[in-house]
């Protein structure tokens, strides 16, 4: 009987898998692929042989590079995430903003709680891809869902090339968020959505066991920082430019 339970539940976790969007994920690249003015297309593959879409916008002596993670059901370039990927560029980190997995537009929160599997690979092989490009800071900036998601890779994670994580209104998420190893930024808006709201005091009751971490509201930001885009990127550059120069090693003398 027991047997049986776990083939239906794995052959239902199969279908969920299954029913991955990768035809939405086409749709949002040959949107934007086609009128990318800033920054430039490039193709990533997964051990399944899919490959998806990343943006990568190359600062001007940059200080590390970022691995931008948008939200539920959203592309790369969507709105928030075209802003962040472009300013953060010009702040001096580069950026690489990836396209995370999508379901049907109709899919809630809890479907995609199998697709964070195939989202940690995602993760995983952006950070690689800055590691081969050379750069030794590199940090994860991620949003909603999509900070959910670094959230369930950064904990299980064996080894990650990331050495911060800055998450942006994330909905759920953070449990047992003292095994993450690498300082963290929870940034929210006071106008965010009640359910990014009502966690923040166990959200920062758990970073607050993670040394150099820290919570940052922004005042009258709503969940997409629509008009507060400016502010989150200059918590973020602070954060991340402090995290990286306590890392750093001094030259010997």
């Amino acid at each position: 009987m027991i047997r049986f339970l776990l083939l239906v539940l794995l052959a239902v976790l199969s279908s969920t898998v299954g029913a991955q969007d990768y035809y939405r994920e086409k749709r949002w690249s040959d949107q934007i692929v086609p009128g990318l003015v800033v920054g430039e297309a490039v193709w990533i593959e997964q051990a399944n042989g899919h490959k998806f879409l990343g943006l990568w916008t190359e600062a001007e002596n940059a200080r590390g590079a970022i691995i931008l993670g948008h939200g539920r059901g959203w592309s790369p370039d969507f709105e928030l995430y075209g802003v962040l990927r472009t300013k953060l560029a010009e702040q001096g980190y580069s950026t690489l903003s990836i396209q995370l997995p999508v379901l049907g537009g109709g899919a809630k929160i809890g479907d995609y709680i199998p697709t964070y599997v195939d989202a940690a690979e995602r993760y995983d092989l952006a950070a690689e891809w800055l590691k081969k490009k050379g750069f030794q800071n590199v940090a994860i900036v991620s949003h909603s869902l999509g900070a959910t998601m670094a959230n369930n890779y950064l904990m299980n994670a064996k080894k990650t090339f990331v050495k911060a994580w800055v998450f942006v209104g994330i909905i759920n998420g953070l449990e047992e968020m003292f095994r993450i190893r690498i300082p963290v930024l929870d940034v929210f808006g006071s106008k965010d959505w009640e359910i990014t709201q009502v966690g923040a005091s166990e959200r920062l009751k758990q970073i607050s066991k993670i040394v150099g971490s820290r919570q940052v509201v922004v005042p009258d930001a709503l969940h997409f920082f629509e008009g507060r885009e400016d502010e989150l990127v200059k918590v973020t550059i602070g954060f991340l430019d402090d995290v990286f120069r306590s890392q750093s090693t001094p030259a010997p003398r």
